[in-house]
């Protein structure tokens, strides 16, 4: 039986091409969370303001349902930035393992900006990072550099679930 996977990390990071690689290589289903926000979310963040937590709680909700109802394999690329996101998602499935994708802002800003259209402004990064808060040793989870290919990225993140942790 395999564990449902949230692949995480801020904006730009790469969660949704990543996470439908590895969900490929896995032979399981991929969601993205953008896909789950309201309206009303997708045009604060398009005002270029960041969300709060009453704003999250409903999307993190119908994407810990999503991980429930995937607990023998799925991919889902969704921030989870604070502990308490992933305590939420952990609610609704407690074997879910995350893979952070992390790298530094200057990383991660050239691929934001190399993606025009998206509906999280550039802006919005610094903020993202502010809010980032790394697992802890208590959680399922391992955290790989987003700086090298998709493949490697992908390739690291496999190792990590069949490691069970690296940190």
């Amino acid at each position: 039986m395999q564990s449902p996977v949230v692949v995480m990390g801020v904006s730009g990071s790469g969660k949704s091409t990543v996470g439908a690689a590895l969900a490929q290589r896995l032979r399981v289903p991929f969601a993205d969370a953008d896909d789950f926000h309201s309206p009303e979310n997708i045009a604060k963040m398009s005002a270029g303001h960041a969300l709060d937590d009453d704003d999250r709680r409903p999307w993190l909700e119908s994407i810990g349902q999503w991980l429930a109802d995937h607990a023998e394999g799925g991919v889902m690329s969704c921030s989870a930035l604070k502990r308490s996101y992933r305590d939420q998602l952990r609610s609704h499935e407690p074997s879910v393992f995350f893979v952070h994708l992390d790298g530094p802002l200057e990383v991660i800003a050239r691929r934001q900006a190399s993606r025009p259209g998206h509906f999280m402004p550039a802006a919005l990064l610094e903020s993202q990072f502010a809010t980032l808060e790394p697992l802890d040793a208590d959680e399922r989870g391992g955290v790989v550099d987003v700086d090298q290919s998709v493949d490697q990225i992908v390739d690291r993140s496999v190792s990590a679930l069949e490691d069970g942790v690296t940190r």
